[in-house]
């Protein structure tokens, strides 16, 4: 007799913010709805504060839908409704979280369904050593839009032709943010206003931000694939652009559609029973 097939199983850690958990767990729930187990890991910190939220059975999960956390690295705060700095944050994890990150994993490759690939936050970079260690497939979730990550990747161009970084008070003249910036392919008549600020200012506390940012975009072309909150047809050239520079890159939504479909298949079946 041939061996069981065992199903797929993926391990989704998002960056430990609103913007970044969300899209994730849409992501999660769209593997669910297709077969996969589903490990989703959330920082201690904000896994406390969603039970606080929804109640204590809120994350029990299910056996094919679980979730797991790793500490963030930072001490416990003062006050637990208050919001991490996020810059803060996010030096911390990746500073600590790796190991961790690899415990996690041994754990759940010791029970009875084993991690078969990873779906991490492209801020989440650490995870790619793991990966590697380990010999699973990562595929990167980048939560913003594909023309954010090119200007990422075109930042040390911006700043060889002194485009950025400039100090803030700078910015508050508007002929100055309508500076045109010709060297991001694909991307013409885009200007300096367009830039998200901590790229293109030197504020304080977003030093790490911008650092940071280029590191971990730089890790992601060590990825399976780089995936996007978009679809081919509405951005192909800049997909395209990505991907030869970057792993494939595919556009697999739009994320809200796929899981409303993903929602209905699961009541059609429920109501079938």
């Amino acid at each position: 007799m041939g061996s069981i097939q065992k199903k797929p199983h993926a391990l989704c850690l998002p960056a430990p913010a609103q913007g970044h958990i969300n899209p994730m767990l849409k992501v999660a729930k769209i593997l669910h709805s297709k077969g996969f187990d589903i490990t989703f890991v959330n920082t201690q910190f904000n896994h406390q504060r969603l039970v606080k939220s929804q109640g204590s059975n809120a994350l029990n999960g299910l056996p094919s839908f679980c979730f797991e956390t790793i500490p963030d690295g930072l001490p416990p705060p003062q006050n637990p409704d208050e919001t991490q700095d996020f810059p803060t944050l996010w030096k911390s994890m990746d500073e600590t979280c790796l190991g961790p990150f690899k415990s996690l994993l041994t754990k759940l490759n010791a029970s009875s369904s084993p991690v078969t690939c990873i779906v991490a936050d492209l801020f989440m970079g650490f995870t790619l050593d793991a990966a590697k260690e380990l010999n699973i497939p990562e595929i990167v979730l980048w939560t913003s839009g594909v023309s954010a990550l090119m200007c990422v990747h075109e930042q040390n161009n911006l700043l060889e032709r002194g485009l950025v970084p400039r100090e803030a008070s700078s910015f508050l003249a508007n002929e100055h943010l309508d500076t045109m910036i010709d060297c991001v392919p694909t991307m013409s008549g885009m200007r300096l206003k367009h830039l998200a600020s901590f790229v293109r200012e030197t504020s304080p506390g977003d030093e790490y931000m911008l650092e940071g940012l280029c590191l971990q975009a730089e890790r992601a072309k060590r990825a399976f694939a780089i995936i996007f909150n978009t679809f081919y047809e509405l951005e192909s050239d800049l997909l395209d652009a990505l991907s030869s520079v970057f792993p494939p890159c595919y556009g697999v939504g739009p994320f809200k559609l796929l899981e409303k479909e993903s929602d209905e298949s699961v009541e059609f079946i429920k109501s079938n029973l």
